[in-house]
């Protein structure tokens, strides 16, 4: 973000200069001593002025970009409780990350949808345009009771291409998904956690009224899991690598779907 703070200079306070008379044949110049307790309290100032206030310290590094938060820090908003457990999302680290995500994306039904199977440069390159963007999206482990065991990319909506094929509004915020371990799917579980985190959006991103999203038509249970967490169908749309089921969970009516 770009920082409106400056930063300390030069020292605020004058040091005093002795200078000779302009007499060179005089002998009385001024001699003066600080003493060691001034001396002291120069350099504690200094030491402060060097040192930024407490309040004023980022608390993570987050992306090279210095742009506005886009998505309200989604790093910050902690645990969902679901029944099964507690659930977050946890931006993800390139060099932490890598290897289960490129394995995720190798399994033949999420290369189906997803398109990045393949070496690890793939899934490498499509990660590190995220987190070397502008922060309009951030890709993120989905951790069920400490074990990863989904990938969410959380996006702006609004400033998505996706916003040309339907009538988008500030702040709209987009959800993809894939559940990575076999076991995990077909069982109910991709709807718990679409609404879980679509929940957090709303909870969390005040300025957001609606949470979309754009399964590709083909991928039936990705579809019903949406309707089935919340989401209305909306339209169908024509985007380039699918057919895809445009789906909105209002926030006016999270209560009541």
């Amino acid at each position: 973000m770009p920082s409106t703070e400056s930063t300390p200079g030069t020292d605020p306070g004058v040091e005093p200069r002795v200078q000779a008379g302009s007499d060179s044949s005089t002998d009385d110049t001024l001699d003066l001593h600080i003493p060691e307790e001034l001396t002291a309290l120069i350099a504690q100032e200094r030491a402060a002025l060097a040192e930024p206030e407490p309040s004023r310290r980022p608390v993570r590094p987050r992306s090279p970009w210095s742009g506005p938060d886009l998505l309200d820090c989604v790093a910050d908003w902690g645990p969902a409780p679901l029944n099964s457990g507690s659930f977050r999302l946890v931006p993800v680290r390139l060099d932490r990350d890598l290897p289960l995500i490129v394995r995720w994306m190798n399994d033949p039904a999420v290369a189906a949808f997803w398109n990045l199977e393949g070496p690890d440069e793939v899934t490498a390159a499509h990660l590190r345009a995220q987190l070397d963007g502008d922060g309009r999206s951030v890709p993120c482990l989905g951790v069920l009771n400490g074990t990863p065991m989904s990938y969410w990319e959380v996006y702006r909506a609004d400033l998505d291409p996706i916003a040309r094929h339907y009538p988008a509004r500030p702040n709209d915020t987009g959800l993809h998904l894939l559940i990575g371990a076999v076991g995990d799917r077909g069982r109910g579980l991709g709807t718990i956690l679409l609404r879980a985190v679509s929940d957090l959006v709303l909870d969390h991103r005040p300025s957001s009224h609606r949470v979309i999203a754009e399964p590709d038509l083909r991928n039936t249970p990705s579809v019903a899991a949406f309707l089935g967490a919340g989401f209305r169908f909306h339209s169908e749309a024509d985007l380039p690598d699918k057919r895809a089921a445009l789906v909105i969970r209002d926030r006016a009516h999270r209560h009541l779907l």
